[in-house]
């Protein structure tokens, strides 16, 4: 014990030193500086060390001084007969003299912790962490105290004794430098002493110290005493004291209605803080089950289908299951916009990176789009379009899939299906509406249905959006964009495909039909791969060659209008300055 307590001691004092040294290098703000924007830090270190000397140096040099362990180590050994009790005297005195001036310096790093990092108190485990840390160093005191106070009851215990046998019985008999005294050990050979200074006995009230003699906590290793203090002042701290039951003694009431009262106090901030902080965590919970009861009204009341019910749940669930409540513009909307550049290009950039279209676009033209794209969650079995509807948006996919497909209303045909995935896009007749020299107010309609196979997350962009963008990279046109847009076109490839299939049938067709007739001139009939003109003019070849043949090539789409599937309109990418200003 003599060697424990001073060296856990000095370990705690080596860190209020290490304190002093760099509160002599901390800055600090002017204080006439903060009547505009956030004040000027000073970096002077004489400024520094003068505002600490005058501040808070003193008190932190007193808790610093190593004054216990000299008491321990060098007075007390040094110490005999009847001055060490007054020695003790004065080492609870140190103890308590120092302690204040810490108890001191916590209060004040508590807010000073809130102000500095209060971003990390915000988190519910962490501030409950700290607060039972603050519990701990509570229960550590108090059982501490209750240790000295334990000691110093039952020496008196003893000296009341002593009292009573005296002349026989001296106090310096208690002191360990007379246990081979013959006359201390004929007194204590006859004394009663050791069976009358017992709790069970009832001879001296012991009151709330009669733990620490009936389980001998005094004569225990330094390990098992300091634990069972802790224990002790943490479970009559979480009681607010309700086990203690005190004597008439003055000193051990006052004390047990401190430890009543700070218990109270720490319990009642350690739940209050917990309970505030868990709270706030799950606050989007509850709001979002409150919008979902109003929205369960709501949808009562209008009595909606029991069908559109469950979409309307099911689209709820997945909105708080992919967001946890969080409203990302809102979010974004309130940083600064460098910032938001920043975001929006970490979380879009390699998206619209996957984008065949896109690739050969440099980084100014794919920082424009980033900025634009706005999240969007889908839930499986939703129509994002339907055949012949205005497009608003483009869709780049993160997650899930899409079903995008041509019916053939007539059951004749042709049909087509494809599924766009993670890294692909949908909505491309905006894209090919902007590109127009002049584009209609009028939004385009889509040629495909499009539909969510499973739940569907991603990044929309608007038409208007979309229109801004254009207008910066229609400049930067090249022959390989336009490549680009044409094979991974939806449009393009049913129109390819179409085309391929027409002029294959046809083939066919007056193949068999020569070879019935015994037709010899078969090859001139054929179409040539390499005939003069676009992709149209050799559709148009093969229908008018077929309408001469009296062969039927035509095929439909999902309207019913009985009209070819005609070529997707051509993107101007090569629009001059003098034309986009107007």
């Amino acid at each position: 014990m003599e060697q424990d307590l001073p060296s856990s001691m000095l370990v705690a004092d080596v860190f209020y030193i290490i304190q002093i040294f760099i509160r002599f290098r901390t800055a600090y703000v002017a204080p006439t500086s903060r009547v505009f924007g956030r004040g000027e830090l000073v970096i002077d270190p004489k400024k520094i060390a003068l505002r600490y000397l005058r501040r808070g140096f003193c008190i932190d040099f007193i808790v610093a001084l190593p004054l216990a362990q000299i008491l321990i180590w060098v007075i007390i050994p040094s110490v005999k007969g009847s001055a060490i009790n007054n020695t003790r005297n004065v080492l609870l005195f140190i103890i308590i003299f120092q302690f204040v001036p810490k108890l001191f310096l916590v209060i004040p790093l508590t807010t000073q912790v809130g102000e500095a990092i209060g971003f990390v108190i915000e988190t519910a485990w962490l501030n409950a962490a700290y607060n039972l840390l603050l519990f701990s160093l509570s229960s550590h005191v108090f059982g501490a105290s209750w240790y000295l106070l334990s000691i110093e009851r039952q020496e008196a215990c003893w000296k009341s004794t002593c009292d009573q046998e005296s002349p026989s019985c001296q106090y310096d008999y208690f002191d360990c430098s007379w246990l081979g005294d013959t006359g201390r050990n004929y007194w204590f050979q006859s004394s009663n002493i050791t069976n009358l200074c017992t709790p069970s006995t009832s001879a001296y009230p012991f009151g709330i110290y009669g733990d620490a003699v009936n389980n001998n906590v005094t004569n225990a290793p330094f390990i098992n005493k300091y634990l069972y203090c802790f224990w002790w002042g943490l479970r009559n701290l979480s009681t607010m004291g309700q086990n203690l039951s005190p004597t008439t003694y003055i000193g051990e009431i006052n004390f047990t209605i401190l430890v009543g009262s700070l218990g109270v106090v720490l319990f009642v901030s350690l739940i209050g803080n917990m309970q505030r902080y868990l709270l706030s965590s799950t606050i989007r919970l509850e709001e979002w089950r409150i919008k979902r009861s109003d929205t369960e009204k709501w949808m009562h009341h209008r009595q909606l289908p029991e069908v559109l019910r469950l979409s309307v749940k099911k689209y709820d669930q997945y909105n708080w299951v992919a967001t946890r409540g969080v409203d990302e513009e809102a979010l974004l909307s309130s940083l600064p916009l460098e910032l938001q550049r920043d975001i929006k290009r970490h979380l879009c950039l390699d998206l619209v990176r996957r984008v065949p279209l896109f690739e050969h676009m440099d980084e100014r033209m794919l920082d424009a789009i980033c900025e634009r794209l706005r999240p969007a969650l889908c839930t499986e079995g939703t129509f994002l379009v339907r055949e012949g509807d205005p497009v608003h948006v483009m869709l780049f996919v993160i997650r899930g899939y899409l079903n995008s497909y041509i019916k053939d209303g007539d059951g004749i045909g042709f049909s087509n299906s494809s599924l766009i995935g993670p890294g692909n896009f949908c909505g491309e007749e905006l894209l090919t509406w902007t590109l127009e020299t002049y584009p209609s107010i009028i939004l385009p309609s889509s040629i495909c249905t499009v539909k969510a196979v499973a739940e569907v997350e991603g990044f929309a962009l608007r038409a208007e959006d979309l229109k801004l963008v254009v207008s910066l990279f229609r400049k930067k046109h090249c022959k390989q964009l336009r490549h680009n847009f044409r094979f991974h076109s939806h449009h393009w490839r049913t129109w390819a495909a179409c085309f391929i299939q027409a002029a294959w049938r046809g083939y066919k067709e007056r193949k068999a039909a020569a070879e019935t007739k015994g037709n010899k001139n078969l090859e001139t009939a054929e179409v040539e791969p390499s005939l003069p003109g676009s992709g149209s003019a050799m559709f148009q070849a093969i229908m008018e060659a077929s309408h001469k043949s009296g062969l039927n090539l035509s095929f439909r789409t999902v309207s019913d209008d009985g009209d070819p599937l005609q070529k997707p309109a051509e993107p101007d990418f090569f629009l001059d300055d003098n034309e986009l200003n107007q």
